[in-house]
């Protein structure tokens, strides 16, 4: 049996998920998670095989989860599930050591099949993302998108400076850059800009 547990903050996907995973294959779901800050908790806590994880998520996202969870737990495989990898986000979630990406469009039993693989030591990315995250037309940078990923949390310059470890100055800086090559007049239409172009 593989251990694993569920961080989704869509209840209906991850209950369905969680019925459905255990039908699939030898999977029994030890703890559900609906934001970042439970999936570290919960992780550190079940120990489970595979944590799979939703890159997006309210406050504290799949990648800042990761990034917690890789300190309290280096070895834990983890399986993100995403619905638009950007090359600056998969670079970042296997630079952060994720084994497995799968659309959230995948059929359970996909799923199923790519934990065990995982949990076998192997390594696993959808064709599906691996082309969409070949498709580059962003031309920010993974900073500047950092800083308007904080931004349209509704954050102040000096909030934004704090959370991602930067000079308020550089930070303003990531805006004004962000904010030129989208063609908007304050840093919120920049966030929602790079949101509807799914770069954020």
């Amino acid at each position: 049996m593989t251990s694993v547990v569920l961080a989704d903050d869509e209840a209906l996907l991850r209950k369905a998920l969680a019925a459905l995973l255990p039908l699939e294959g030898d999977v029994t779901v030890v703890a559900e998670a609906s934001d970042g800050s439970s999936a570290v908790r919960e992780t550190v806590k079940h120990r489970p095989d595979v944590l799979v994880i939703d890159l997006e998520m309210p406050g504290v996202d799949g990648l800042g989860a990761v990034a917690e969870i890789r300190r309290a737990r280096p070895e834990q495989v983890i399986l993100m599930l995403t619905r638009h990898a950007r090359p600056g986000v998969l670079r970042k979630a296997l630079k952060l050591g994720v084994q497995g990406f799968v659309s959230k469009s995948a059929e359970p039993s996909h799923i199923t099949s790519v934990i065990a693989t995982l949990h076998q030591g192997k390594r696993w990315i959808d064709p599906d993302v691996s082309a969409l995250a070949v498709i580059d037309d962003c031309p920010l940078t993974d900073r500047e998108l950092d800083v308007l990923r904080v931004t349209s949390e509704g954050y102040s310059v000096a909030d934004i400076a704090a959370r991602v470890h930067l000079a308020q100055g550089t930070v303003r800086n990531y805006l004004s850059n962000a904010m030129q090559k989208t063609q908007t007049q304050t840093r919120h239409e920049a966030a929602r800009y790079a949101r509807e172009h799914d770069w954020l």
